[in-house]
């Protein structure tokens, strides 16, 4: 099932497709999407006060306990919903065991799911595409208008440059003040970084933060090829960026140096109550998906 799902993902660019293949039996919402009020759907009794609309008392059971009571009911809330892309260079690389895929094209349906279920609840969302040194900022907005506005971003983004510096990041990020849910898609090579430091900044302001970190198998695993030379391609531009060739001598130290490196970043994101789902573009994007939505509900 998860080489069936990765490989829609790597076979077409039809994203619509793509969002109804993951979302089919998902079954799940962005947030949870409740709060108290007049609203439609009955959730109990409280004592009357002072204040209260009378057309919200509950008459037969007046007759019953010869005291008012009214409905309290559960209604709909909003939240603004937004996307952040890393579309760094270092998202370009494939997965070594699924012809076409890579981090870029696994994030970006994963965005784009989110989007829909937003969509699809009534909430505002929005994105911001992080690449080649700048930021592409699709301001929130609801409505089919709006899914459609960011799918064709989504599809257009190519994997290039470095990310945007913090000064850049934090003009470029216009979010309202109001807390939002902010869901965010990267690899996490570049720590510290100003991306992390918007994450940190943005959880701070009491935005319901939470990062999905996407790795291939062969990262993972340290299983690359040993023949080809690799070259860092946020730095190829620059004249001394050092070539590395990867052998079974080097997989060892690789390896401890990983997860030394991710167990740096999962440490300071759960001290600064950033939420992080670690994925591998491998896996069926509707676990991933799931587990993604599933956390929160700090707002």
């Amino acid at each position: 099932m998860a080489l069936v799902s990765s490989a829609l993902i790597a076979h077409t660019t039809d994203l619509e497709l793509v969002i109804r293949h993951v979302l089919a039996g998902l079954g799940q919402g962005v947030h949870a999407g409740r709060e108290r009020g007049a609203g439609v759907e009955f959730s109990e009794y409280r004592a009357y006060a002072p204040g209260d609309e009378w057309r919200r008392v509950d008459w037969k059971l007046l007759a019953r306990a010869d005291r008012y009571y009214v409905r309290e009911a559960e209604r709909d809330s909003h939240v603004a919903v937004w996307l952040l892309l890393d579309a760094s260079a270092s998202m370009a690389e494939p997965s070594r065991s699924i012809q076409g895929l890579d981090k870029l094209g696994y994030a970006r349906t994963l965005l784009a799911c989110i989007a829909a279920i937003a969509q699809r609840q009534g909430d505002a969302f929005g994105l911001a595409v992080l690449s080649a040194g700048r930021v592409q900022f699709l301001p929130a907005a609801r409505g089919p208008r709006q899914l459609q506005r960011v799918l064709a971003k989504l599809k257009q983004v190519q994997a290039e440059g470095e990310l945007p510096d913090a000064d850049v990041l934090r003009t470029g990020l216009r979010f309202t003040p109001s807390p939002s849910l902010i869901f965010a898609a990267t690899d996490f090579l570049d720590w510290p970084s100003s991306l992390s430091s918007a994450l940190v900044r943005l959880r701070h302001m009491r935005h319901d933060v939470r990062a999905v970190c996407l790795q291939t198998e062969a990262e993972c695993e340290g299983s690359f090829d040993s023949g080809p030379a690799y070259r860092d391609p946020e730095r190829n531009h620059e004249h001394n960026a050092a070539v590395f060739r990867f052998g079974a001598d080097l997989r060892e130290g690789y390896l401890r140096n990983r997860e030394e490196h991710f167990a740096t970043v999962t440490a300071s994101l759960r001290a600064n109550d950033v939420l992080q789902v670690a994925a591998r573009i491998e896996q069926a994007p509707g676990e991933v998906l799931r587990q993604w939505l599933r956390q929160g509900g700090r707002r």
